[in-house]
């Protein structure tokens, strides 16, 4: 095995024993999917916590790359992936050094960085590279707007089982791929993707995590 072989060893070893480390449950979906999952880098607040992470479920969607047309022969497919959130329930607490106060988690926040996600791996075609840091500003204060109003438009109700429960969940979708948010047993829930519908999922918590992992996807987590 190479240095860098190792390197990535340690590192997806070192990012699932913090999964594991958190205080909360963390869910993806269901038996029902038999494919490949990996873990995303965490999310953490300002004392250090663990609020949230993200399981990637199929193929691991990467930092996004400048549309190319295909060649003779080729298409240029995007990968196909669902990616569920987890975001511990939370009260607002203030900081142990009283520097601040940090607010509490809510749906809307699992839907904030669950379309923060999807935008992380687009890229809109014939958008050019130096206009893509402008076009996911504005899109990332939209996303923000837009969870906010999870009851307005262009949200709409969808129900899916959780645990086996069916429970609500708002959804919205768009030419880039769909989002969604809802609730679990001290947790709230987020989920995009792109290319696997979200009308047939499931999700489930997941206990045994360690033995569904394969290797972290490498995009970013968003920032909070």
């Amino acid at each position: 095995m190479d240095t860098a072989s190792r390197m990535t060893d340690a590192a997806t070893d070192d990012l699932l024993e913090r999964y594991l480390g958190a205080d909360f449950p963390w869910y993806g979906l269901d038996e029902a999917w038999t494919g490949p999952r990996s873990l995303m880098p965490l999310g953490t607040s300002a004392d250090g916590a663990v609020d949230y992470g993200s399981i990637v479920h199929g193929e691991p969607p990467g930092p996004p790359r400048q549309p190319q047309p295909p060649l003779p022969h080729e298409t240029d497919e995007q990968p196909r992936f669902a990616v569920v959130v987890t975001v511990a329930e939370r009260p607002g607490r203030r900081l142990d050094d009283g520097t601040g106060v940090l607010e509490p988690t809510s749906v809307s926040s699992a839907a904030w960085l669950a379309g923060c996600g999807l935008l992380a791996v687009t890229w809109p075609a014939g958008l050019d590279r130096a206009l893509r840091q402008d076009w996911l500003d504005q899109q990332t204060a939209l996303a923000w707007d837009l969870a906010d109003d999870l009851e307005g438009e262009p949200w709409s109700p969808l129900t899916l089982p959780v645990n086996g429960t069916p429970q609500p969940f708002r959804y919205r979708e768009s030419e880039y791929g769909w989002v969604l948010a809802g609730a679990a047993p001290g947790v709230h829930l987020g989920a995009y993707g792109r290319g696997i519908s979200a009308y047939g999922l499931g999700f489930a918590a997941l206990p045994d995590l360690a033995t569904l992992m394969s290797t972290p996807a490498p995009a970013q987590a968003p920032t909070s």
